[in-house]
């Protein structure tokens, strides 16, 4: 409330004396006061009296106690009476009034707000809550209920806005959170079941806060509740404050708060910080309230939240980490829901959820005080449970409480490691709980195993057994957490845990069998090279060899282990060995000296590897059984030969193996083993295997196969040891070259496997063939050509390898060019394989390659591909020593390399077909590979540097990569100016610089283009080779097409330049160190570049490059940032599609998180880049201008918002980016850049703040017009085909204005609306002027409007400069506008102006506006909604216009258009005062415009004008009477001119002005009532049939009105001769005498209705003097029988019948005293005679009972008349008879009942002379 002024000087204080005298003289008063005047005598009596009682006079104290008791008794069951509730709220926040004061006006203020009307209440309420913080407790209680009780009764559907202002106005202070508190628990309260007790979550004393005497029920809590809801919303308080609020409203037990509650929770809460202490402590309270604190007052304890509540707080908590360290609360809620007493399921349920979140986030001290406490009651919840407990919620809360489990032992590892108890606990709850829960029970348990990783090695000892007592059980989780467990808590070098790994290796579960073999660290052996093996710390090989035994010791048992049961099963087994070959390997060679051999670890491991050749092992496990037998020979080769030279049997029998490796293996080993045989042995060995090929046998394949491969081994190993001789050799060859002559290709090519090992031991000796010695190659020359032209890959691998191995010790050069022959011979070979075997024999032939005759036949050798392993890996580090065996002719060796080099560089590197030169690069690598250190080699370095240059844009793939990885080779090998020219090569090729390269001639049939790369020719043929590509391009007639194709060709050749030099870049950039720092400049742009090209391949290179050059590429990148995106700017237009596709999506990255200092200088380039490409003719490129377009919006957008950016460098971004977006972008053609630049305009908008002010003309107008050009086009097509459609253009109007009004653009224009200021009108308002008078469309000219009105109201006084020309502009534009929707918003527009317009202005506006009813249809359209808006926006400046505007509403009503009048009575209706005392305010001027109307030369304005005339006196009546004048003389004027459609108005106009004006009329000149009946009679003269009847009509009233006895004798000739024509051409008609022509003219002058002439003959009867009426007796029963004859209708007998009436009450009326003219008798006998007659005819020929009531009334009224009139002789009726007749058969209950009336009254007729027949 307002502090009262203080005066300058105050009257004194009263005395005690004079107060007492004062209050004495109220009581009195209000002793004799009465009832009904108590209140106002109150409102002075009763604020005085109170604050009497801070006088000290008992006396003064005593009187006021009678005053108020007195006042208590009259009022106390008076609700209607009033007290002064402002006054006495004025003493109570007065700081001077005393304490008692304060508590007697408490009590008053709660009687006096009671009695207050409800819309009183709820705009006092928000004043009652100011200061309450500082009022006592128990007021504050009183005055919060007061307020809660109107806000139900007001504010439970809304709140208003000038109601939200007044509370929002203590939002920020302690009467808010006062307020906010006291809402809080009114939301909490719940009305007791028993009506006793405490609420859940409140406390006694809060509840007796909130309801008072009694408990609140039903629909008062309801509307309550709703209406604190609603309150606090207005009061937008802090989220943190009316969270707790929300959310007890979403629990509410009735739906509708719990529905408002759920809303405001999700709409106004959802940001509420739920890391608040001071929240989540409220909150806390809440759940668990302070029931078992001791030191709390019983009344004070608050019972914890209801169910519902409790279970929205645990899902609060779950999402809270200041909740999961919030001790003790935590505690006391977790324990709350699992063993409270009234605690649920779901509870339950939800506790063991906030556990599992509390371990997961409480910090560690916390965790230490409650963790041990949480998981012993976890431990009892699991145990009170059942193993089988089916239901839902149960099994929820065993999850939760697993997982709490799991993340407690993650967190506090101690907990469990000092014992296995929780290990066991939970591996038998994976065997015994069910399915569903025991993947919980699995994560919990591999969350556990880390607990134990510290544990003490007794601990760790118990868990080895656990775990391997599990790891075979039935259950798949349990077998899983073993193994998981094996591999967690033990390292590599712990036996036990890697035995149970190799048991899981056959697990029947993949992810067990992955794990354990991961834990083997065998998971991918196979590209595992053996020397990564060394890097594990492998277990001791003797170790892990006596643990299996231990854990299988039949392993010792077993003598035949062929024939025995196989240990392990083949997975385990097959892991097993290769875990022990690994540990074997990494524990180098066991020493044997102080052991028996035959008990040592080779001995041992060779057990095993028999034991798993048993018949149950798998093909796989024998063959890896025997390779390592082989492995294990070549550590300890004396060993295994001995061990096995005695077990020949054994191995022989494993030549037939089913498997070809172990047959392989087998005879590998059976060489090995021969070296320990004597040279007897070995040679009968070697007799045995060759016998098993003799022809005349066909042994199996097997047998077969292995035995070729024996001979082969067996005989290297017999020329190693010097036991064979020449001829043997010989023997043995000879054999073999026989088999390759007459075998398939499969067992050829092991023959010459065969005997490339014998030629690996010795040159291949001559063989006898047609009585003469011819070397081997020499006889198998053509056998070789055709088994290599077969497409046996394999067997052609190692015929080419054994090529090389005969090659090894080959003395001819003869003999070494049939090889080379062979080799060259598959240059076209496009099989990889074959091309590595091929270059791997040509390394062979060329001499020095990294390898021995005894690796290659002693150990698992492969292949020198194989084992160096190039094609995947780094290039190997190249010994400068031969290791191989040098030939003894070098000369020969020398030819061999000469022909080589010729044939590699002549011919295949630059070869016109690929394939030719895929096989020269693998023949290349391969040399330089495996013969780098060659001084040949090493002297054509150059030249093979500039052939991998060559190769490396080759098309093939393979001849790329190779290529690049030979120049990484030969950058090795090279000196340091070779190096130098290579990097720079490189840097060249990646940047485009590269030098030409060296011409190929085309062939024929030489492939310019890989297949389908460019199509199909016309007829659908291939076009892919130079002569298709020509013969298209002549076909086409465009030769020159042809040099077109090639530059395709050379631009696809360009990018796989780029891509196998980025291969080579990548191999030596390790290398190359400080050599590439001067070419970063030039590299890093085209690197980011290509880092995103399209080509994945290229991708992956170029990343590669990156990271090996690069060490910090955030660096990197920031000291080149411009070089970078200006070189990507410029690619961004290149004409080649994969350079501006790459450039976008590079540039998307690089500017992503920039700063304003390195963008502002290419932000313009960037943005034009972007829409350039977002209209690519390319998809990808569109899609990447798309990502382009979102990250520089992103990084606009932050770079404009003044939150996030300096405020100059937002407004200098705002300068660069908005106009061109509002000049370019929005206006694009290109449907995507539009619809991007104005989402971005919008979010600019949103973030700039006054940073838009100096571009709110330019964005305003773009965005006005975008509201029409950017509309769906579909919304034109409805429109053109509305009417057809039967849609209403209004209708479909508003619909697009509503779909504008909800687009972007009109969101952006809300946003410029609230930056606007007074500067910023100088440029807008004329831009805005401009768009009135131009803007096309709908929606723009719609938008236009409304943009004005709401600027007005932003700006409000500060438009009065711009005022005289907005209101003629839109004046203007609302006359001009075509569309009701857009003349509506000018309209509004013009009138939100009006407001701030000079008075001159306003005058002008208002007049033309009210001049515009004169107009057409649409100035009056326009006027009526120009004066509608101004009602509407500008009631205050209009209002003092109403005698200008109210005459032009009220004429317009009566338009004949019907949506102008409508629109009009619209206006009409909304006049705030009655019809009545509108028109009396503004009579006159409402006269003189219809009088204006009247003379206007529109018949239109005359109609209207006469309407509203008629409307107006039937409105007024009588009060019109002073107004009459000039209307009169204009009706009057306008009778007698020519007819024109409508103009019966008039008439009516007139009809009604002399109903209501008559006496004055009369009064003011006599004459006058003469003159206005003349003037009807003649309209009544006039042809137009609805005119005459409207004179008529008209002439009836005017009759009525003046009553002027007179009228009869004027009036009524014309009236009978009209009755007369009528009957006259009826007779005519009748008689089909008169012609067309005469008929029609007759028709005219007789067209009026009879039924209208003879109401105004009974009108004029009415008025007439008895002895008019005996004058015309004649005529009149000549009309009344002519009326009544049968061919007239039954209305004009109705009117006849009125006729008849008047007659008889015209003579009737007599007191005995009357003098009747002569010749009345005649006229009453007549009447009763021959008309009574002809009213009984009426009744008993027309059938209708309205007729029939009427003659009834007549004919009673009939003999009434004859009856009562003194008549000297009376007649008998003749028609008695007949009316009987009638009496009877009458059906109208109404009518009989007269008829019966009528016989009665004929039988009371006296003197009646009876009529003779």
């Amino acid at each position: 409330m307002a502090e009262p002024s203080s005066p300058a000087a105050a009257p004194p204080a009263p005395t005690d004396a004079e107060r007492e005298d004062a209050l004495d003289r109220m009581l009195t008063r209000l002793a004799l006061a009465e009832d009904a005047r108590l209140a106002p005598l109150l409102a002075r009596v009763l604020p005085y009296a109170i604050t009497s009682l801070a006088s000290p006079a008992a006396s003064v104290r005593k009187l006021v106690m009678e005053i108020l008791s007195h006042i208590n008794k009259r009022v106390k069951h008076r609700p209607e009476i009033l007290l002064p509730m402002l006054d006495l709220w004025k003493i109570y926040t007065e700081s001077a009034s005393s304490s008692i004061v304060r508590n007697f006006c408490i009590v008053y203020i709660e009687m006096a707000f009671e009695r207050l009307p409800s819309e009183e209440k709820g705009n006092i309420a928000p004043d009652l809550l100011i200061n309450i913080s500082n009022v006592p407790s128990q007021h504050q209680g009183i005055i919060l209920r007061l307020v809660s009780k109107a806000i139900g009764e007001c504010n439970a559907r809304k709140v208003d806005d000038t109601i939200a202002s007044k509370y929002r106005s203590i939002s920020g202070s302690d009467d808010g959170l006062v307020f906010a508190d006291f809402g809080f628990h009114t939301i909490l309260y719940q009305t007791p079941s028993q009506g006793i007790g405490c609420p859940a979550g409140l406390s006694l004393a809060q509840a007796d806060r909130v309801t008072g005497k009694l408990p609140l029920k039903g629909d008062t809590l309801t509307s309550r509740k709703l209406g604190i809801l609603n309150v606090l919303e207005a009061m937008q308080l802090a989220s943190e404050i009316v969270y707790p609020i929300y959310l007890a409203g979403a629990s509410d037990s009735q739906e509708s708060v719990t529905k408002r509650g759920d809303e405001l929770l999700k709409r106004k809460a959802s940001t509420a910080n739920l890391e608040d202490p001071k929240l989540i402590k409220k909150l806390f309270t809440l759940f668990n309230g302070t029931a078992s604190a001791e030191n709390i007052a019983a009344e004070l304890k608050v019972a914890p939240a209801p169910s519902s509540l409790r279970v929205r707080l645990m899902s609060v908590f779950c999402r809270s980490i200041a909740a999961a360290n919030a001790f003790p609360y935590t505690l006391q809620c977790i324990f709350g829901c699992i063993y409270g007493s009234g605690t649920t399921s779901r509870l339950k349920q939800l506790g063991m959820e906030f556990t599992v979140w509390v371990f997961k986030h409480a910090v560690m001290d916390q965790l230490k005080l409650i963790g041990p406490v949480i998981l012993s009651g976890i431990l009892r919840s699991l145990d009170g449970s059942s193993t089988t407990e089916a239901d839902s919620t149960g099994r929820d809360v065993k999850i939760f409480a697993y997982q709490a489990i799991g993340l407690l032992a993650s967190r506090m590892p101690n907990l469990f490691s000092n014992k296995t108890e929780m290990a066991v606990r939970l591996f038998t709850a994976l065997r015994l709980e069910d399915q569903s829960l025991r993947l919980t029970i699995q994560e919990a348990a591999t969350s556990l195993a880390t607990a134990y990783k510290g544990a003490s090695k007794v601990v760790l000892k118990d868990l080895e057994a656990l775990l391997l007592e599990n790891s075979q059980v039935e259950q798949i989780e349990v077998r899983f957490s073993a193994v998981r467990w094996a591999t967690t808590l033990y390292d590599m070098r712990h036996c036990p845990s890697r035995y149970i790994c190799m048991l899981g290796a056959s697990d029947v579960k993949l992810d067990i069998r992955e794990m354990a073999l991961t834990g083997l660290n065998l998971l991918n052996d196979e590209s595992q090279s053996s020397t990564i093996a060394i890097d594990f710390n492998y277990p001791d090989v003797v170790e892990i060899l006596d643990y299996i035994y231990s854990q299988e010791p039949q392993l010792l048992h077993s003598n035949d282990h062929r024939q025995g049961k196989l240990l392990f099963p083949p997975k385990t087994f097959l892991a097993m060995i290769k875990f022990l070959m690994k540990c074997f390997e990494a524990s180098g060679s066991p020493d044997l000296s102080q052991e028996d051999p035959s008990h040592s670890p080779v001995a041992k491991m060779c057990v095993v590897l028999e034991h798993a050749m048993s018949y149950e092992g798998s093909s796989e496990l024998h063959a890896l059984a025997l390779k390592s037998l082989v492995d294990i020979s070549s550590r300890q080769p004396k060993l295994v030969s001995s061990r096995y030279a005695n077990r020949l049997h054994w191995l022989r029998t494993l030549l037939s193996h089913v498997d070809s490796d172990a047959r392989e293996a087998a005879a590998r080993l059976l060489g090995i083993a021969s070296s320990a045989l004597s040279s007897s042995a070995a040679l009968n060995l070697l007799s045995e295997l060759t016998s098993t090929l003799d022809p005349n046998h066909s042994p199996r394949f097997e047998i077969y196969h292995g035995s070729l491969c024996a001979i082969g081994y067996v005989t290297a190993c017999c020329l190693k040891e010097s036991y064979i001789h020449e001829e043997l050799v010989e023997k043995v060859v000879d054999i073999l070259v026989k088999v390759v002559e007459s075998e398939g290709s499969t067992l050829a090519s092991i023959a010459m496997e065969s005997l490339g090992h014998i030629g690996l031991r010795c040159a291949l000796p001559s063989i006898s063939r047609n009585s003469s010695a011819a070397a081997v190659l020499t006889v198998l020359h053509e056998r070789l050509t055709k088994l290599l032209s077969e497409n046996d890959t394999k067997a052609i691998q190692k015929i080419l390898v054994s090529l090389g191995h005969i090659s090894w010790n080959e003395l001819s050069f003869s003999h070494l060019k049939i090889a080379l022959d062979l080799i060259f011979g598959l240059a076209r070979s496009k099989v990889e394989d074959v091309l590595f075997a091929s270059a791997e024999a040509l390394s062979f032939i060329w001499g020095e390659v990294p390898v021995t005759a005894d690796v290659i036949l002693e150990t698992n050798f492969a292949s020198l591909s194989q084992a160096t392993n190039f094609l995947t890996g780094d290039a190997p580090q190249l010994g400068s020593k031969n290791l191989g065996k040098s030939s003894s002719c070098e000369e020969a060796r020398a030819m061999a390399r000469e022909e080589i080099i010729n044939k590699l560089f002549d011919t295949l590197i630059y070869s016109s077909r690929k394939e030719e030169r895929c096989a020269g690069t693998v023949c290349l690598v391969s040399l330089t590979m495996y013969c780098g250190r060659h001084p040949k080699i090493l002297e054509l370095l150059p030249q093979i540097q500039e052939a991998f240059s060559h190769l490396i844009g080759d098309s093939n793939e393979l001849t790329q990569d190779l290529a690049s990885q030979g120049m990484s080779i030969v950058y090795e090998l090279g000196d340091a100016s070779m190096k130098g020219q290579l990097v720079h090569a490189l840097v060249n090729t990646l940047t485009g610089a590269a030098k030409k390269k060296k011409a190929i001639k085309l062939m024929e049939d030489s492939e310019v283009f890989q297949e389908g790369t460019i199509g199909s020719n016309p007829t659908g043929g291939k076009l892919s080779t130079y002569k298709e590509l020509c013969s298209l391009a002549n076909e086409m007639g465009q030769p020159d097409l042809i040099y077109k194709f090639m530059d395709l060709a050379n631009y696809q050749a360009a990018l796989n330049s780029k891509r196998g030099a980025a291969f080579g870049f990548s191999k030596i950039a390790k290398q190359a160190g400080e050599a590439l720092q001067p070419h970063l400049h030039t590299l890093i742009p085209r690197l980011v570049r290509y880092q995103y090209d399209p080509d994945k391949n290229i991708q992956d290179s170029m990343g590669h490059i990156w990271k090996l050059i690069v060490a910090d590429p955030k660096k990197a990148i920031d000291e080149h940032y411009d070089i970078i995106v200006e070189d990507l700017l410029v690619q961004s237009g290149s004409r080649l599609w994969r350079s501006r596709e790459a450039s976008c999506l590079a540039l998307a990255d690089i500017i992503q998180g920039r700063r304003y200092s390195q963008v502002s200088k290419h932000l313009r380039k960037i943005w034009t880049i972007t829409f350039r490409v977002m209209d690519d003719i390319k998809e990808t490129v569109r899609n990447a201008g798309d990502s382009l377009c979102r990250a520089v919006s992103s990084l606009t957008i932050r770079l404009c918002d003044v939150s996030l950016t300096n405020a100059s460098d937002a407004k200098e971004t705002m300068n660069i980016v908005l106009p061109y977006l509002l000049s370019e972008g929005i206006l694009s053609k290109v449907s995507s850049v539009q619809k991007a630049s104005i989402s971005l305009v919008m979010k600019l908008a949103k973030g700039a703040g006054t940073a838009l002010r100096p571009h709110l003309s330019e964005l305003v107008s773009c965005m006005l017009e975008c509201l029409s050009s950017l509309e769906d086009q579909r919304l034109n097509y409805v429109e053109m085909h509305a009417g057809s459609a039967g849609i209403q253009t209004e209708k479909l109007d508003s619909l697009r204005v509503a779909v504008a009004k909800d687009s972007p653009m009109w969101e952006t224009l809300d946003i410029c609306i609230k930056v606007v200021d007074t500067n910023s009108l100088e440029l807008l308002i004329p831009r805005l002027a401009q768009m009135v008078r131009s803007a096309v469309g709908l929606n723009t000219r719609v938008g236009v409007a409304s943009f004005i009105t709401l600027l007005v109201q932003k700006v409000m006084i500060n438009i009065k400069p711009y005022t005289s020309m907005s209101l003629k502009l839109l004046y203007t534009a609302v006359l001009e506008e075509r569309s009701s929707a857009a003349k509506r918003a000018f309209a509004s527009s013009c009138a939100a102006v009006l407001k701030y317009a000079s008075q001159s202005q306003a005058q002008k506006l208002i007049e033309d506006t009210a001049s515009l009813h004169l107009g057409e249809k649409n100035s009056q359209l326009s006027g009526a909604v120009l004066i509608k808006s101004y009602l509407s926006n500008a009631a205050d400046v209009i209002s003092g216009y109403n005698a200008v505007v109210i005459p032009v509403i009220f004429s317009s009503r009566f338009d004949d258009d019907k949506e102008t009048s409508a629109l009009y009575g619209e206006l009409w209706e909304d006049v705030p005062s009655s019809e009545r005392v509108t028109l009396q305010l503004y009579l006159p001027e409402i006269v003189s415009l219809l009088c204006d109307c009247m003379s206007s030369s529109s018949w239109a304005g005359k109609r209207k004008s006469a309407k509203a005339t008629k409307n107006l006196c039937d409105a007024l009546g009588e009060p019109f009477s002073a107004h009459y004048h000039n209307i009169l003389k204009s009706l009057l004027k306008e009778l007698p001119g020519r007819f024109w459609e409508g103009k019966d108005a008039v008439l009516d106009a007139l009809a009604s002005l002399c109903s209501c004006c008559h006496v004055a009329i009369t009064a003011e000149d006599s004459t006058m009532p003469t003159v206005i009946l003349n003037a009807v009679c003649a309209a009544c003269s006039r042809k137009p049939k609805l005119y005459r009847e409207a004179a008529f009509s008209c002439l009836q009233k005017v009759i009525m009105a003046f009553k002027d006895p007179g009228f009869f004798n004027s009036v009524f000739p014309m009236l009978c001769e009209v009755s007369n024509q009528s009957v006259i051409f009826k007779t005519r008609a009748s008689s089909s005498l008169t012609t067309a022509a005469d008929e029609q003219d007759e028709s005219a002058i007789v067209s009026v209705s009879l039924d209208k002439v003879l109401n105004c003959a009974a009108s004029s009867i009415s008025i007439a003097l008895p002895q008019d009426i005996i004058h015309h007796k004649k005529s009149i029963l000549e009309v009344l029988l002519n009326s009544l004859s049968p061919e007239e209708g039954w209305q004009v007998k109705l009117s006849s019948f009125l006729c008849i009436k008047e007659v008889c009450y015209k003579f009737l009326k007599s007191d005995g005293s009357t003098t009747w003219p002569q010749g009345t008798d005649d006229l009453v006998q007549e009447m009763y005679h021959s008309v009574a007659s002809k009213v009984v005819d009426s009744i008993r020929l027309v059938k209708i009972a309205q007729v029939h009531i009427a003659a009834s009334e007549c004919l009673l009224e009939l003999i009434k008349l004859y009856r009562d009139f003194p008549l000297t002789e009376r007649r008998e009726a003749m028609f008695e008879g007949e009316l009987i007749q009638l009496c009877e058969s009458e059906k109208s209950e109404q009518a009989k009942a007269l008829l019966k009336q009528c016989l009665t009254a004929l039988k009371d007729l006296t003197g009646v002379t009876m009529v003779m027949g």
